[in-house]
């Protein structure tokens, strides 16, 4: 049994108004990142899921706006900003992923698939499924920026773009979960942990295999299918670097009665990212 942390009160979510790739003559090898096809196909697999999904778990939490206290309804706000700006970037960088040769329909039409079932739920079910894709990836983005191995080598601007992601990723990670507390504030806690945890669930059970069948077809693209792209893949998902072996620990934290996203505090990670990459004046 863990007791919940809130959101620190004196963090401030900052929409940071930063673009990528755009310098001219900047081109994106068609494995940008460090020459690696399996690298490569996980960024962009997640990437072709960003721009739709990131409009639905705006409007998701959007819709329980009302009654929020002024932190809360700021921290919205906020939250809305830095998603439309993370949109604006991915749409930037998939364009870049096509212009290096790949096909994105298959990815695109599985991330339609899914808001076509979404329309058919309660918004507040749908305000679950924000909240643990939120946890998915807030951390997935602590294990990118605490382990520079997973960008090491990589496309200069696009490396920029995933580590910008991924602080604003840790800095709004609890909106939604504070927003869930909101709306259910009626519930019993009992109530409110079995709609959240059987929703993560059902989340584990689409968001890895979906993005593994995304990098199939990324790399099948390439030319490599079969058992070597299998093994390749779960190579660098569970071995080396082992991108979802590191946060399995994180996942299953989101199932403890007392779970709140802030119960792990990466604040550092946001201060060293803004030392690292100070505002231009």
């Amino acid at each position: 049994m863990q007791k919940a942390v809130p959101t620190p009160a004196d963090l401030t979510i900052t929409p940071r108004d930063r673009r990528f790739g755009r310098t001219e003559g900047h081109v994106q090898d068609r494995w940008w990142n460090n020459g690696n096809p399996f690298a490569t196909a996980f960024f962009n697999a997640l990437s072709t899921t960003f721009p739709k999904g990131e409009a639905f778990f705006i409007e998701s939490v959007k819709a329980f706006r009302e009654g929020a206290s002024p932190k809360l309804a700021e921290e919205i706000r906020a939250f809305t900003m830095q998603e439309v700006m993370h949109t604006r970037e991915h749409v930037a960088f998939n364009r870049r992923v096509v212009d290096s040769g790949y096909d994105v329909t298959f990815l695109d039409e599985q991330v339609d698939h899914v808001l076509e079932l979404i329309k058919t739920r309660p918004a507040i079910v749908n305000l679950a499924a924000t909240m643990a894709l939120e946890h998915f990836t807030a951390i997935l983005a602590r294990e990118l920026l605490e382990n520079p191995k997973h960008l090491v080598g990589a496309d200069l601007e696009a490396a920029a773009l995933w580590r910008w992601h991924a602080v604003e990723e840790i800095e709004h990670k609890a909106v939604a979960y504070d927003t869930w507390l909101h709306a259910t504030k009626g519930w019993s806690r009992f109530r409110r942990w079995k709609l959240k945890s059987l929703m993560m669930l059902v989340i584990t059970t689409r968001f890895i295999p979906e993005r593994i069948k995304g990098m199939l077809n990324l790399l099948e693209q390439d030319g490599i299918t079969g058992w070597k792209a299998k093994r390749g893949i779960l190579w660098y998902a569970f071995g080396n670097p082992g991108m979802f072996r590191k946060i399995l620990g994180a996942w299953a934290a989101y199932f403890l009665p007392g779970f709140h996203p802030w119960n792990s505090d990466e604040k550092h990670l946001i201060a060293r990212y803004e030392a690292d990459n100070p505002v231009a004046v």
